[in-house]
C-alpha cells in the first residue's frame, strides 16, 4: 500500500495515573485522518517512545491498526540503539499488522557508518514489511550520511528515510543518487517545502496534528505545479512549526492538544507542561491558526 505523504507523528494519550490511553489513541488516530493526514507513526519521538516498555508499543500498534481499519497507514516505531531489541520489537510490529517500521539511528553510543549499516540491515532482514530509516543527528548524535544511506537504500525492505538532518545538500544528493522508489519524507515540519522542492516525497509531522488539511493543502500545492500557494501557506504555517516545537517535542503539541480540548493526558517523566510563560507563548501563537482537528467535540 502507499503510506502516504502526510503522516502525523501521533502523540501517545496517557491517563490521569499515567497509564497508555488506549481507547483515546484510537480517537485520536481516526481525527488526524479525517483531519488530513495518510497515515500515522505510533510510538516514535513524539509518542514519547522511550518511557514507553515493548508491551505498551506493541498493544499500541495493534489498537491503533484496528482503530484505522484500512483508512490509513500505521508506522510503527521499533527502532532503539539496540540492535537485538530493536529486531524483537520490529518481529512484534509485523505480527501486529503495521504497514512499515521507523528505525531511528541508533543513539547515545554514536555508532561508526559501518556500525549503522549494519544495524539497519539487520533489522531489515528480521522483518517483511517496509523500513523507512529516521536520520535526526540532533538527537542521535550522529549523523547517517549520504554515502551510508545510499549503501542503505539497496537493502531489500528500505523504501526510504525520515529526513531531519536540516542538510539540503546531503538530502538533495540522496534523492538524485537513490534508486526511484526511495523516497525522503521529511523529519522537520520547518523543512517540509524546502525538502519537497528538491524533491522530497512528503513528513512525518507534528503540527498536523493541528494543522493537518492546511500542511495537505501546502503539499498538494507543491504537487500540482502552483508554488505561490505552496509558498504562502508554508510562511502562514512556519510561525506554528516554530511554537510548537520551542519546548521540545512533543512538549507543545500535547499541552495544545490538552488545551484546546482534545485531552491527551500529562507527560511521562523526564518530559513534564512547560512553564507558564513559554505556555502563554506557545498558546497565543496557536490560536492565531485556525485548528483542523475536531476539538472540543
Amino acid at each position: 500500500m502507499e503510506l502516504g505523504r502526510l503522516l502525523t507523528a501521533m502523540v501517545t494519550p496517557f491517563d490521569d495515573e499515567g497509564r497508555v490511553n488506549y481507547d483515546q489513541a484510537r480517537r485520536l488516530a481516526l481525527a488526524l485522518l479525517d483531519s488530513g493526514s495518510d497515515g500515522l507513526v505510533v510510538a516514535g519521538t513524539t509518542g514519547e517512545a522511550p518511557t514507553l516498555t515493548n508491551d505498551e508499543k506493541v498493544r499500541l500498534f495493534k489498537a491503533v491498526k484496528e482503530a484505522v481499519d484500512g483508512r490509513g497507514s500505521v508506522i510503527a516505531g521499533t527502532g532503539t540503539y539496540n540492535t537485538a531489541e530493536s529486531v524483537e520489537l520490529s518481529r512484534d510490529a509485523e505480527r501486529a499488522g503495521v504497514d512499515a517500521v521507523l528505525l531511528t539511528t541508533p543513539y547515545y553510543n554514536k555508532p561508526t557508518q559501518e556500525g549503522i549499516f549494519r544495524h539497519f540491515e539487520t533489522i531489515d532482514r528480521a522483518v517483511h514489511i517496509p523500513v523507512i530509516l529516521y536520520n535526526i543527528p540532533g538527537r542521535t548524535g550522529v549523523n547517517v550520511t549520504a554515502e551510508t544511506m545510499l549503501r542503505l537504500a539497496h537493502v531489500p525492505n528500505v523504501i526510504g528515510v525520515k529526513e531531519a538532518s536540516g542538510d539540503l545538500k546531503q538530502i538533495a544528493r540522496i534523492i538524485e543518487d537513490a534508486p526511484d522508489y526511495f523516497r525522503v519524507w521529511s523529519g522537520d515540519d520547518e523543512m517540509t517545502l524546502p525538502i519537497l522542492s528538491v524533491g522530497g516525497y512528503g513528513i512525518i509531522a507534528v503540527a498536523s496534528h493541528l494543522a493537518g488539511t492546511q500542511i495537505r493543502e501546502m503539499i498538494d500545492a507543491h504537487f500540482a505545479g502552483d508554488p505561490e500557494k505552496a509558498s504562502r501557506l508554508h510562511r502562514r504555517l512556519l510561525p506554528l512549526f516554530s511554537a510548537i516545537m520551542s519546548e521540545g517535542n512533543p512538549t507543545g503539541v500535547k499541552y495544545a492538544l490538552n488545551q484546546l480540548g482534545f485531552p491527551v493526558g500529562p507527560f511521562r517523566l523526564p518530559l513534564c507542561d512547560p512553564d507558564p510563560e513559554p505556555a502563554e507563548r506557545i498558546m497565543a501563537e496557536v490560536r492565531r491558526h485556525h485548528i483542523d482537528l475536531a476539538v472540543g467535540v
